[in-house]
């Protein structure tokens, strides 16, 4: 298999290994999106982490599985390999990509689907399709403009220049960057705090902001709004409450 889920004390790490590039062929995007589904699905997942290995995140496409279709089969594959990005977007759960060496294309989307991206110092990152005399095709377009806005994303789009990590991190483009070797244990940190949280109310807070920056503010109020009246239903949130007043904050065991 070129993608595996190990699961271990509430973090399940999604691992891309298909060297040497972790190019992401067909059958590697329909692995990624069957885990991500059983990352939903399972209970004992409560956080993911987006791994490439300790050389490279993804390199991109199969290019020389793409070079040998036509229109009419990249019409009928194109919905595919959005849905199976879309499928890690869409785990109702906190998920950290922990970005080492190249993330570009592909890799790059996927990066871009996670919650928040820890990278390496000697990162890359890039949608290099324009050089193919392609755009991005797995949601480098959308999530791309709404993570670092409209020009900045125009910009990498345009010209298909790699980034270090560096000016990575001064665009949004990541959230850290730490040394090489620091990379995973870093990611897996944060996803094993997040896993200790309230669930419910971290797939409230996901659903709510993820909501608002796809429609108006009004349905995003009221996304928000449903969400936080509801959450006063969960055991989670009595324990909250309960330990705030006898024990002062951040001191919550949830269930």
């Amino acid at each position: 298999m070129t993608v595996h889920l190990e699961v271990a004390e509430g973090v399940g790490t999604l691992s891309l290994d298909r060297p040497p590039m972790n190019a992401l062929d067909v059958a590697t995007q329909d692995r990624i999106k069957e885990l991500a589904e059983e990352a939903t699905r399972r209970e004992d997942v409560r956080a993911v982490v987006l791994y490439g290995g300790e050389k490279v995140f993804a390199a991109g496409a199969d290019i020389k599985e793409m070079q040998g279709m036509d229109h009419t089969a990249m019409v009928l594959r194109s919905r595919a390999l959005q849905d199976s990005f879309t499928a890690v977007a869409r785990i109702p759960k906190p998920v950290v990509a922990a970005v080492t060496g190249y993330a570009l294309g592909g890799g790059c989307e996927l990066a871009l689907c996670a919650d928040y991206r820890i990278a390496a110092e000697n990162a890359k990152l890039g949608q290099p399709e324009i050089l193919l005399g392609l755009i991005p095709g797995a949601g480098g377009t959308q999530r791309l403009a709404r993570l670092i806005g409209p020009s900045r994303a125009k910009d990498l789009i345009f010209t298909g220049r790699m980034v270090k990590a560096d000016e990575a991190l001064s665009l949004g483009l990541v959230d850290r960057v730490v040394p090489a070797e620091e990379v995973y244990t870093e990611a897996h940190a944060w996803a094993a705090r997040l896993a200790q949280g309230p669930a419910i109310a971290l797939r409230a807070a996901k659903e709510a902001v993820d909501t608002g920056l796809e429609t108006d503010i009004e349905t995003g109020l009221a996304v928000e709004r449903n969400w936080f009246a509801g959450l006063f239903a969960t055991e989670d949130r009595e324990r909250g409450m309960r330990s705030f007043v006898e024990e002062g904050p951040g001191k919550a065991k949830f269930v």
